[in-house]
């Protein structure tokens, strides 16, 4: 709650000088779908690709013309499965759950990030700046390395499921 009062008194303020803030806390339920519209570009024997028009938080906010941070671009996703009903250019929705997004984000970047800071403590004490530097640097080019080495595992546990919204009637 005291979150909440800060806010407000932050948001009265701003509103003394004619500047609208916009805000938008909420608690993530775990349980939550993330879903994601796009078309079905390539079918094979045991997955598609779907490409998706992915967007920040912010493209959907009605001032994202003035500060300009809104970024969207289309990305193509693999979708293991065999799923003999939809065809090139069928419209789906691409669904994960919130808590495996947070997995991927924790793999990503937390712990990369706690490994790169870890090593360049380390590294400064032992040899110097240059050589923190460096071994954070080869800590990041080997960290990423066996993730992609072990790319089809995690691909494994980290997976869409698709749902059909229409068919493409040719």
């Amino acid at each position: 709650m005291q979150i909440h009062k800060i806010v407000l008194n932050i948001r009265q303020k701003l509103n003394e000088k004619n500047i609208t803030l916009c805000i938008y806390i909420r608690k993530v339920n775990r349980k939550e779908t993330i879903r994601h519209e796009g078309i079905v570009e390539n079918i094979g024997t045991d997955k598609l690709s779907v490409r998706i028009l992915q967007t920040s938080a912010c493209s959907s906010c009605s001032a994202r013309q003035l500060c300009r941070s809104s970024e969207s671009k289309e990305k193509v996703i693999e979708v293991r499965g065999h799923y003999p009903i939809l065809k090139v250019g069928d419209s789906v929705t691409l669904l994960g759950s919130v808590r495996q997004g947070l997995r991927a984000s924790m793999l990503a970047y937390v712990i990369p990030l706690v490994f790169m800071i870890a090593v360049l403590f380390v590294g400064t004490h032992l040899g110097g700046e240059a050589v923190g530097a460096l071994s954070a640097l080869l800590i990041l080019v080997l960290y990423y390395g066996v993730l992609s080495l072990f790319r089809n595992k995690l691909g494994k546990h980290f997976g869409f499921k698709i749902e059909m919204i229409n068919t493409n009637n040719k």
